[in-house]
Order: C-alpha cells, then structure tokens, then sequence
C-alpha cells in the first residue's frame, strides 16, 4: 500500500469521526416508514412545549425480557428520543423493578399497591416453557405530581405480534396524554346529573376517579329546576358537559328545556339510557325470572330532535359475557361462568378515536339506536355482533334459558346493531316552534357546534363493588376478566371536551414486522450456520485472495 493509499484512508477515517462527533450535538432522523412511526404529531409535540422544568421518566422495561417486552422497550425508548429532541426537559430512565439484590415479593406488592399491574408472560424457549413476571409501564414525573403510563395494550384473544403492534401504537398517545395532565393548569368541568333516579356515585366511582385527572367535577340536581330553573339552568351554564348516567325516572318538560337551553349554548352531552327497566339482580328470587318491561323516561322528543331514536327492546347477542351462578350448598357451592345472551360482548368498530384500538366492552340489558335524518353528523361507535338480534317487550327473562342452546339459524342477518351513537353538529333547540314550558332568561333557538354521545346502556359506565368499595370499571369480580369500558369511557369525555385534538393520534396505524416464531425454531440450526459459517469462509477467501495477489506481485 503506497503513501497516497494510506493518507486517504486516514482521511476517510478523520472524515467519519467528525460526522459523528457533530451528529452527538444535533438529534435528527428521517423517517422513511409507510405509516410514518417515527415521526410525532404536532398535537404530541405541542404536549412537552409547555414544560419549564425537567420531567422525570421512569420506564419499568429493562433488564432480561421477553422477545416482545424487548422489542416494546425499543420502540418506547425510540418514541421518547423523539421528545427528547423536541424539548430539553425531558429525561427517561430504563430501570429493572425485579433487579437483584431486592426483595422481589415485596418488591412486585409495593408496584400492585400502587396500581402497576404485572403481566404474566409464558415464554417457550427449546421446547422449555417458564413464566415471567414482566411490568410494562412508565412513571412521569413533574413538579411533585406523577402520572401512571400504561405501555402494553393486551387486548382479549390478540397473539403475541397483535399485542406488539396495539402497543406501539397507543404509545404516542399514552406519553402525550400523561404529559398533558401534569401540564393542565386550569381544569374544565362535568356537571353530573342528579334529580331522575340515576346511578348512586358509588357505582360511578372508579369512572369519575380516573376523570379527576383531567377535569373537576360536581353535581347538578335538577330537582330544584320546579322552584328555582334559572339558578338551575345558571348553575349548568358553568360546566362544560353533563354526564347523565342512568336515569329511571320521567324527565319533566321543565327539566328538559334546561338542559336544552344548556345543550344549545355549548354544552356537551353524555347520555347513558337505559330504555328498558331489567337488572340481573332482578332473576335472584325463587322463579328466577322477573319481567323486562319499557321505561318511560320522556325523553323521545328530545332525542328526535337531535336525530337518534332509542327503541324499548332488549339485545340478544350470541358473543356476550357471562354471569356466574352458584351450585352446590355451604362449602361445596361451585360457581359458574354461563353465557348470557343479554349481555353483549361489544367488539370495537374501530372508526373513531373514541373507541380505536379498545378491549371488548361488556353491555348489560342493552337497547337499540335508530339514527334519523337531520342536519347533523352521526357516527355509530357501538355496535353489536352480526350473530344478534332484538327481543321485544314486555318479555319474561328468566335464568332457565340457560338451559337451552340458542337456536343461530334466528341470528341469521340480523345483526350489527347501533348500540352507541356519537353526534356532531350544530344543536338547535328542541322546542323550537314548541310552547315553552316556562321562562328563562338569555334562551335561543340556534346553536353552534357541539357534541353527544348517546348510549343505550346505563351500565356501561357501572363498576362492581367488593366488600363495599368500588372495583376498576371494566372488571368482573366473578370471572376476573377485564373489559374495555373505561377506556371508551374515558375516551368519550376527552373527545368531547378536546380542542386541540390530541385524541386524534389514537388513529395512528403502525405495523411492525415481527419474526415467525414457528419458522425461527424449524429453521435455527440453518440461520446458526449462515451466520456463523459464511462469515469465517468470507474471511478466509479473502485472506487467501489478498495472500494469492501478494505473492503474484512480489513474484514479479
């Protein structure tokens, strides 16, 4: 090799150490991904801008991992090296919660105390099965307030690559929601609805708990609206939506024109009906039957209106989730997971932010939705399985039906049901060309652009108690399943609510290739000796190139 030989190679050498020196002081990436995974929305960058001191991040995946934990604490650390780059505030860590040298028993209690749930991964390695306990979350930290970042998205029946790619792609929106509740400085506010018999707050616990991140909540009863409506009506002008979660008893028009007028000014609505009066509770007695009869809630006309129709019938689903009998007496009882057709199992649509990429919902007693024609936009979020069909009533329900198989020939093209029906718009009055029922001050007949969501099933938003406290929504003591409901619940509200349309990065799509575990195990011995093999022969061919070329030149 002559002089000129050696001087370039050491300037190629100089060359590619100043390359890397400068790229250590400017963070940059070019995202060539299809679904652009690598590259943060405006509405998640705009999240980390508002920091004035370091947020601390504590990412609870480290150490020896599971194929897909591993891969899952790449994607995070790529995730947030992307905000790290958009805001000098913040800082993570990968820490290992099980690390040696700790207590591990009391180690994994401490992180359930404090609501860090573990998954219990089964990982087959040479035919040798083990379980391992692994946390998949994050803790932000800020200015003395913290925040819990769920980072596994473990739907019901998703194989491993399924569980992956749900993950991934809630993380973006995970990170940017935990960091816009340590930000909120001045929170919006629910006005829960009392005065019609609707769900005692105990039921409504855990939804409103989780909701106190995000907003401040009171209540609005609308008993006083018969001697005082326009404090009511006031009053529900301070709140930003209203939350009506089960009512059982008639509205009065009274009643109704202030929430309209509360409606027409801007505020938002969930409503959560149950257009039929039936509970399980209701089959526990000697019979075992009770009869399902309609529940007059007088609010037909006012639903009209805004273009949805909510049909006194009860759903009856063949994919639905169980209850739990007992049999046997004293300490022999046994109970029994049996499926119940009238509470659907509710599969996402996944066709909006507010129910993409959720668990299954569980439904009890549900009604059905018609949509109208009007002016306004409508969407249907819940729907329920193409093997469903309705029940009229009156209907005698009784617990012997589960003795009999359903005949699927009657669920044939009958399916598909709207049960959950979100609507956009602009929200004119209901009484409009109507007798008002009495005088408020500052009405109209005209509104501008608002949001509803309207749900045939009250107990959607119901958590179970046990031993008189209130569970996670979603959880079924009895069968230890856990379904989706306070995702969309939740989601629900901060879509209402949402004006910087953060929410929308729940629509992200990412698809992340994974190795073929199948194909991995078949053909191991093969790829061993391709990487192991070629590359020693490589080196040994050219070894005896360069000593074949050496000789011919000296030879000379």
């Amino acid at each position: 090799m002559n002089r000129s030989s050696i001087m370039a190679l050491v300037k190629g050498v100089l060359a590619v150490l100043l390359v890397n020196a400068l790229a250590s002081f400017v963070y940059t990436r070019l995202d060539i991904t299809e679904d652009k995974r690598y590259t943060l929305s405006d509405e998640a960058v705009a999240t980390v801008e508002k920091f004035t001191y370091p947020v601390i991040i504590d990412v609870l995946l480290d150490g020896q991992l599971p194929s897909e934990f591993a891969r899952l604490k790449v994607e995070t650390r790529l995730l947030l090296e992307q905000f790290a780059a958009k805001s000098e505030n913040i800082k993570f860590d990968f820490v290992n919660p099980l690390e040696e040298g700790q207590s591990r028993e009391e180690t994994i209690i401490e992180l359930q105390q404090i609501g860090l749930t573990p998954a219990n991964v089964t990982v087959e390695e040479e035919g040798k099965v083990s379980q391992e306990l692994v946390f998949p979350w994050a803790i932000v930290n800020y200015n003395n307030k913290t925040v819990k970042v769920p980072l596994l998205k473990n739907k019901l029946g998703s194989t491993a690559e399924e569980r992956i790619n749900n993950s991934v792609q809630q993380l973006e929106y995970a990170f940017a929601d935990a960091f816009t509740k340590l930000a909120i400085t001045e929170k919006r506010r629910i006005a829960v609805i009392k005065g019609n018999g609707e769900m005692d707050d105990i039921y409504l616990a855990d939804y409103l708990t989780t909701l106190k991140d995000y907003y401040n909540i009171g209540a609005i009863t609308l008993d006083s609206v018969a001697t005082a409506p326009q404090k009511v009506l006031d009053q529900l002008k301070g709140f930003d939506v209203a939350l009506i979660a089960k009512p059982t008893e008639p509205f009065s028009d009274e009643e109704k024109y202030v929430l309209d007028q509360f409606i027409v000014h801007g505020g938002k609505s969930i409503w959560l009906i149950d257009q039929v009066a039936m509970e399980l509770d209701s089959l526990f007695n000697e019979e075992g039957s009770a009869i399902a009869i309609p529940r007059d809630l007088n609010l037909d006309d006012f639903f009209f209106k805004y273009g949805v129709r909510i049909n006194p019938v009860l759903v009856n689903d063949l994919y639905n989730t169980p209850i739990v009998l007992a049999s046997g007496e004293a300490n022999d009882s046994q109970y029994n997971p049996l499926p119940w057709v009238y509470h659907p199992m509710v599969f996402s649509k996944n066709n909006h932010p507010i129910n993409n990429n959720i668990e299954a919902l569980r439904l009890q007693f549900a009604s059905v939705l018609d949509t109208l024609p009007n002016g306004n936009k409508k969407t249907v979020i819940l729907q329920s399985s193409p093997l469903s069909k309705t029940d009229g009533i009156p209907k005698q329900i009784s617990l012997s039906m589960l003795r009999r198989q359903p005949d699927r020939s009657v669920y044939a093209e009958k399916g598909n049901l709207a049960l959950g029906v979100l609507i956009e718009g602009d929200f004119n009055s209901a009484f409009t060309n109507r007798i008002k029922p009495l005088k408020l001050k500052g009405v109209s007949e005209t509104g501008s652009a608002n949001k509803m969501l309207v749900i045939a099933d009250g107990d959607v938003v119901k958590n179970q108690l046990r031993n008189g406290r209130p569970l996670s929504l979603g959880y079924d003591k009895w069968t230890s399943n856990t379904y989706g409901n306070k995702e969309l619940m939740v989601n629900s509200m901060n879509y209402l609510l949402d004006e910087t349309g953060l929410i929308n990065i729940r629509n992200k799509k990412v698809a992340i290739p994974l190795l073929d575990a199948k194909k991995i195990s078949t053909s191991k011995n093969k790829w061993q000796l391709i990487n192991i093999g070629l590359p020693t022969i490589l080196v040994l061919l050219l070894a005896f190139t360069f000593h074949y070329l050496r000789k011919k030149e000296f030879s000379v």
